[in-house]
């Protein structure tokens, strides 16, 4: 690979759309020298394929999880009206079995997360808590 197939491929992670034309222009090249190139970076496997970002890939909050809560006694509105005040808790869920609420968490980074967590477990009522970090979306 040489620079132009480097900026080729640069070209087609902001805009996977690009047609040759484009792609041709802002490398300064033919449409056919630019078909040639793609051509040869999929043959040769250095572009394994195309794909598409969707909103939920470009997130503001990248790191993304969910908090499962036993609650004490009956506390479960209460507690929920106190996570739903919570900006980075993007939904609240009451469910059954071993825990009373889910909690859907989403941050800008990890420590972040770490921090909501800290706080949910310190409200007065919540007895312990489960937390899985959404890895990806399929």
């Amino acid at each position: 690979m040489d620079e132009t197939d480097n900026r080729l491929i640069g070209l087609l992670r902001k805009d996977g759309r690009a047609t040759l034309s484009v792609l041709a222009a802002d490398l300064g090249v033919t449409r056919a020298t630019v078909r040639a190139r793609l051509d040869r970076l999929q043959t040769s496997g250095q572009i394994a394929g195309f794909t598409v970002l969707t909103r939920a890939d470009v997130t503001p909050q990248p790191v993304r999880g969910l908090m499962m809560l036993a609650i004490e006694g009956r506390g479960a509105e209460r507690i929920a009206r106190v996570l739903k005040t919570k900006p980075a808790i993007t939904a609240v869920h009451f469910t059954n079995g071993k825990w009373d609420l889910i909690a859907e968490i989403g941050t800008g980074d990890l420590p972040d997360f770490d921090r909501v967590l800290r706080e949910i477990r310190l409200i007065d009522g919540v007895l312990n808590s489960e937390t899985s970090l959404l890895l990806s979306t399929v």
